[in-house]
């Protein structure tokens, strides 16, 4: 029953908060921007620091992206509306809020705190190579060098610093969250009579005429309304159009092998802990020395015992970020530490103490305490995988000269597809297209940029070869209408049946509505009839049992000052339910303990605290939108 409250625990906060105190405005946290130009006009401002309409614009990108990347087949509309455009603006004004206060507050993490968090969680593995370095292909196709990303990392990580102590659950006593929880999870004894469509649905049988009147009601025919459509040839050049057709020796393939060779093994990782004492390289000589003496004098105590370690760096080591766990840094690859700290870590052995290791933050003591992968694999075992490699990278490097050919000849010869395919030696495939993806879609047949090429005027009027249109990264697609269906009301023997379910739909609702409200007022004038309810049974929104999420509402929802009562609620189907409620139960312990609804409740007021903190910066530093919210979004709760 636990997982009830795990997998609502969204709902919970929702209606929690509702409990507590007055809702905040959501905002969330984008994705930092780092592209500035373009149009200069101010969109909004904080900290007397402008926000322009190009910074804006980028927001805009990388949060469509982002949903994109998340929901492939979402129409692209809806990522374009106002309200998203909005979204997009408010969630650059929290960033610089809390860029502005990590600022003024000195919130610099170190870059040994900022590598940790990268190698350590699990987040970011799908960025970490097999050998232990960072994947920066899949970094250049979010825009990014390794560089860059790190500095979005560590940005990330002061900003996280802002908020954490705030939003840190704050100490809670017993009564509050049991009133709360008893609130939202009380439970019902309920008897139902339902009054199904099916059974309404049998006894009417309509007639022709009946038929067309319903089909001719403007409302009724654009149900039946086919879209438009477009029976369509493409032509895709991608790199594994092209991989195919790559030529390679077994020279080659061993060539790549030992260049590679680290990537086919698991790659060696350390585990090591130390003890910082900070020192910046540009400080006095006095203090550098100072700092070296004190390192020194820590050094000595350690080698005097080793097994104190642990104990000394949590009481000596200026790393904020892990004196507490004893110094431990975890397991972390090769290269993921500054050059000098990565060099002595992996010039020792396990369980060896260094000699004071000198960087740019001061001198370090580290003891190497674990050593983990390094083996590699011969090349008759991942012979398969470094040929599938080179084809791709052989592939790749072909696809500059193809684009360009595929382009040219697409546009030169655009009454035809095949001059293309010859040359390229690709295939003509077809598909039968509407202008929004349709369900299922995958591939260039999922782009809105190739189906708005494919139903641009030039295409459907001339059927001539649409531009080459980028439907992904290496991926360029040219398509050519062959036949164009417009939208249109088919006639109504194309759709008898259609017409004739959804007429007897209609008419059997209205009956089983008209039998279902005579039914609850003879219940509301007599509670004690009882006659053709169904055995009683407890609900509650941890076990709605066989109501849907309107009548579980409903029922929650109905006044039981005065039991029994009765509430009469639409099944989703058209049908109606009759619902007879006889008495109020209080929570059951078993969804979620008092110890458990403490924790909720805590969690709960964190947010909320975080929340108002955030207006609270907001409003310190002068945060300022310049772009009225459109109206839907301004009319939210």
């Amino acid at each position: 029953m636990f997982d009830f409250v795990r997998q609502h625990n969204r709902l919970f906060q929702f209606i929690l908060l509702l409990l507590i105190l007055p809702s905040f405005a959501f905002v969330g946290m984008q994705g930092y921007t780092s592209m500035m130009g373009g149009a200069n006009a101010g969109v909004a401002s904080v900290d007397g620091r402008k926000i322009t309409q190009a910074e804006w614009d980028v927001a805009q990108r990388e949060q469509a992206n982002r949903i994109r990347s998340q929901s492939p087949n979402i129409d692209a509309k809806l990522l374009d509306t106002p309200e998203m455009k909005h979204k997009a603006l408010e969630g650059l004004v929290t960033e610089r809020t809390l860029q502005a206060a990590a600022d003024h507050q000195h919130f610099t993490p170190s870059p040994e705190a900022v590598n940790a968090r990268f190698w350590n969680d699990p987040q970011f593995a799908f960025l970490r190579n097999p050998d232990g370095t960072v994947n920066k292909a899949l970094l250049a196709a979010q825009g990014m060098t390794p560089s860059v990303f790190l500095e979005r990392l560590r940005q990330d990580y002061a900003l996280r610093q802002v908020t954490a102590p705030v939003e840190t659950a704050p100490v809670v006593g017993n009564s509050a969250p049991k009133l709360a929880f008893d609130a939202l999870l009380q439970q019902r004894e309920v008897q139902l009579q339902r009054f199904e469509l099916k059974d309404y649905a049998a006894k009417i049988n309509p007639s022709d005429a009946d038929l067309e009147a319903f089909y001719k009601e403007p409302a009724n025919a654009a149900k039946f309304q086919l879209p438009e459509s477009a029976q369509i040839q493409y032509l895709v050049l991608d790199v594994e159009a092209l991989k195919k057709d790559v030529k390679f020796t077994e020279d080659d393939l061993q060539t790549y092998y030992k260049e590679n060779a680290s990537r086919y093994g698991v790659p060696e990782e350390r585990r090591a802990s130390h003890i910082l004492i900070k020192a910046d390289r540009n400080a006095p000589a006095d203090e550098r020395a100072k700092a070296k003496a004190k390192a020194e004098e820590i050094l000595a105590q350690v080698r005097k015992n080793p097994a104190d370690f642990a104990a000394l760096a949590k009481k000596n080591s200026q790393d904020e970020g892990s004196a507490a766990n004893g110094g431990d840094l975890d397991f972390f690859g090769r290269g993921a530490m500054v050059k000098e700290f990565d060099a002595a870590v992996y010039a020792m052995k396990p369980g060896e103490i260094s000699n004071l290791v000198e960087t740019d933050f001061g001198y370090h003591i580290i003891q190497l305490t674990g050593v983990r992968g390094g083996e590699k694999k011969p090349f008759e075992a991942v012979r398969g995988e470094v040929e599938s490699e080179v084809r791709k990278q052989l592939a790749q490097r072909r696809y500059a000269e193809a684009a360009e050919q595929f382009g040219n000849l697409v546009y030169e010869q655009s009454d035809s597809l095949q001059p293309a395919a010859d040359k390229l030696k690709l295939q003509i495939q077809t598909a039968t297209v509407q202008r929004q993806p349709q369900a299922g879609a995958a591939g260039p047949l999922a782009s809105p940029k190739l189906l708005d090429a494919v139903f641009g005027a030039e295409a459907l009027r001339n059927k001539r070869n649409t531009e080459a249109v980028e439907t992904g990264p290496s991926q360029l697609v040219s398509a050519r209408v062959t036949q164009y269906s417009p939208a249109r009301v088919p006639p109504l023997a194309d759709v008898k049946d259609k017409v004739r379910e959804q007429l007897v739909k209609k008419l059997a609702s209205a009956e089983a509505k008209k039998a279902g409200e005579a039914r609850l007022a003879a219940l509301k004038a007599n509670p004690a009839d009882t006659a053709g309810l169904e055995p009683a049974t407890i609900v509650s929104r941890a076990k709605p049992q066989s109501l849907s999420r309107g009548q579980l509402e409903a029922v929650l929802g109905a006044d039981a000052a005065k039991l029994p009562t009765a509430v009469g609620v639409a099944a989703e189907d058209g049908g109606y339910v009759v619902v007879r409620i006889s008495q109020l139960l209080p929570r059951d312990a078993a969804v979620i303990d008092d110890k458990r609804a403490v924790q909720q409740y805590a969690n709960a007021w964190a947010r909320a605290e975080g929340q108002a903190y955030l207006a609270a910066l907001k409003s310190q530093y002068k945060a300022v939108l310049k772009v009225a919210a459109p109206a839907s979004a301004a009319s939210a709760p």
